[in-house]
């Protein structure tokens, strides 16, 4: 299949065509999976999940942003809920990521969920390989807005950012069973609003896993850049550690 090669040189035209294959199960997409197969393990695959509301979208373009401008190739994989229509995905994500869209380092697709549970769609994990063949180094995974166990998303992101809005409060205690147990990274955003710091320091007060250092906990304003940078360095943090501790396995 030619789509391999062209997948691997970055043509846009020929990743759009793999993605829109692997969604709808064409016959051609095993062959593809299995031709991808030898060529992934390098991108570093980060899942940004939390309820509707959390600003993720928002969140997720000003991202972007700071992690091009330190050089990164960035793909993004923007779960979206389907239309009730035509069963595709209701655009909302990647309308609000248009400012990157003509970015040639920038690749955004939207997947509609087509009713599978988890966050997520069926065919993300593939599109993330095709993404990962293609040369991107970093993959952000958005999901739909999840509840409390949806979290489809650990099995698929080396880095798992929990993202919700201030004035959790009791509800918290539920949470913790949940999806934030999932968390490599917990973000307040919309921090300009009342309760963030009292949600921060929930956050703060929680235990972590006994085999975890203690997760970041950072406050972010996704409509000004707030706390964007810091978003950045944590997930950079992360990829270093990930990637000794790749070669320590190798070894």
């Amino acid at each position: 299949m030619e789509w391999l090669q062209r997948i691997r040189a970055g043509d846009r035209r020929t990743i759009a065509r793999a993605i829109s294959a692997l969604e709808n199960d064409e016959t051609q997409a095993e062959v593809l999976r299995e031709q991808l197969a030898p060529h992934l393990g390098r991108a570093h695959v980060v899942g940004i999940t939390g309820p509707a509301g959390a600003g993720k979208s928002t969140l997720v373009n000003a991202l972007v942003g700071e992690l091009l401008a330190r050089g990164h190739r960035i793909a993004v994989v923007a779960v979206d809920p389907s239309s009730p229509f035509t069963g595709g995905a209701v655009l909302g994500d990647r309308i609000r990521m248009a400012e990157h869209q003509g970015n040639e380092r920038v690749f955004i697709r939207s997947l509609a969920s087509r009713g599978h549970a988890g966050g997520v769609s069926r065919a993300t994990a593939h599109v993330i390989d095709v993404f990962d063949a293609a040369g991107f180094d970093l993959i952000l995974v958005e999901t739909v807005g999840a509840g409390q166990s949806d979290v489809a998303i650990a099995k698929l992101a080396r880095t798992r950012v929990v993202v919700y809005p201030p004035g959790l409060g009791d509800e918290i205690q539920a949470l913790k069973a949940g999806v934030l147990e999932i968390a490599d990274i917990l973000v307040v955003n919309k921090a300009d609003l009342p309760g963030a710091d009292r949600t921060s320091a929930d956050f703060l007060a929680m235990p972590v896993r006994s085999t975890e250092k203690k997760r970041p906990v950072l406050k972010t304003v996704s409509t000004t850049g707030e706390g964007v940078r810091q978003l950045a360095d944590a997930i950079a943090e992360r990829s270093a550690g990930n990637l000794v501790a790749d070669a320590k396995s190798v070894a």
